[in-house]
């Protein structure tokens, strides 16, 4: 057994401040292991949000050395023991107690965005044909545990604080993945440009590069939303094409 250093938030919406602990650790151990530890030793009433310790719940993400990360999924043999391991509750949410953050504004979010509408069914038996290859694109987008590191580490809402203005990395993985289901028919380019402020991501990959999921959400989802939204709004020809199948289709 060895001994390691952790310094932890501690505090709630008033405010709060890094708390010192040292405890035993082994071979194996992940910061959440630590975590608990300090909890039933020394901290009875820490705050801590987790729940299946194997990297698909989500619940217990934090930021570990100033990196949002899970808890449950940070080997202690990754960090550096000679110096104290900081755990502090995610920056772009607002705390409610120690480690745990009140992240509900990201479910007020995802009921803005338009829901799956498909098209028709096209077979006899009423159901829908489509390619597997449009089936598979769509796949990695479902991945998301909704852990929101993501939106964590995305500086429009970590710094800038304009989660009113911007849906952030989550919700535009989101609504790709609805915007390139082979079935949906839902038009939701015009809202992407305007409330949900597609514009304000500058494609860091800074959000693909916390994804515990490895969800390539800058390349995959919001590169190519991006292009679709730019088409919508700007490009002549389509613009051009909207028009002539509107008076075909008549008032």
């Amino acid at each position: 057994m060895t001994q390691a250093r952790f310094q932890v938030w501690r505090g709630n919406s008033s405010g709060g401040k890094l708390v010192d602990y040292s405890t035993e650790i082994s071979e194996g151990m992940v910061v959440l292991d630590a975590i608990h530890q300090i909890q039933a030793t020394q901290a009875n009433d820490l705050a801590v949000r987790w729940n299946c310790k194997a990297g698909k719940c989500g619940s217990c993400s934090a930021e570990i050395n100033g990196q949002p990360r899970l808890m449950c999924m940070t080997r202690l043999n990754e960090l550096d023991l000679g110096e104290p391991v900081t755990v502090e509750p995610m920056r772009a949410f607002p705390p409610v107690r120690d480690l745990v953050t009140d992240v509900s504004w990201n479910f007020r979010v995802k009921k803005q965005i338009k829901k799956f509408k498909p098209r028709p069914p096209d077979a006899p038996d009423g159901t829908w044909r489509m390619q597997q290859e449009d089936v598979d694109r769509v796949q990695e987008y479902r991945k998301c545990i909704e852990c929101f590191l993501c939106q964590d580490v995305c500086h429009v809402l970590r710094d800038h604080q304009l989660h009113e203005e911007f849906v952030g990395p989550r919700y535009l993985v989101y609504t790709a993945a609805l915007e390139m289901h082979p079935l949906d028919t839902e038009d939701r380019l015009s809202e992407l440009r305007k409330a949900h402020g597609i514009g304000y991501c500058n494609i860091t990959k800074c959000c693909t590069n916390v994804c515990p999921e490895s969800i390539r959400i800058t390349d995959n989802a919001i590169i190519p939303l991006k292009e679709r939204v730019m088409d919508d709004a700007f490009d002549p020809l389509v613009k051009l094409i909207g028009l002539m199948t509107k008076k075909v289709a008549g008032p």
